[in-house]
């Protein structure tokens, strides 16, 4: 019980900080920083016309690198764990309970990964 609600503390934690940021500022608000440029930093000419790093976010959310960094082994469970299972369990529907949404999701993700 005490494990439980440990994680579950961190959990709500780490929602409430990867959510927190602060506001942006309204035109009248002396805190006000006109952008880097008029173009958007996703349009593939912007490296022409401005500085994408001063278009950016100041402060980056630490959890996006974690998630950087814990990619890899998802995609390692992903491919030595999650996969084997549904190859498996859809030789056997009836007693895995594999369904045919089961069945097209696997089909979907097999398709994506030959890309």
């Amino acid at each position: 019980m005490k494990a439980k609600l440990i994680a579950v503390s961190l959990l709500l934690i780490a929602g409430l900080i990867g959510c927190a940021g602060r506001q942006q500022a309204a035109d009248g608000d002396i805190g006000y920083v006109a952008p880097a440029s008029i173009y958007s930093v996703m349009d593939s000419t912007a490296l022409v016309y401005t500085d994408v790093a001063a278009g950016s976010p100041l402060n980056d959310n630490p959890w996006r690198w974690l998630g950087f960094l814990l990619h890899p082994i998802g995609q390692g469970l992903d491919y030595g764990v999650n996969r084997p299972i549904y190859s498996l369990t859809s030789g056997m529907p009836y007693l895995f309970g594999y369904t045919s949404e089961d069945a097209m999701l696997d089909s979907q993700r097999r398709r994506a990964s030959q890309y």
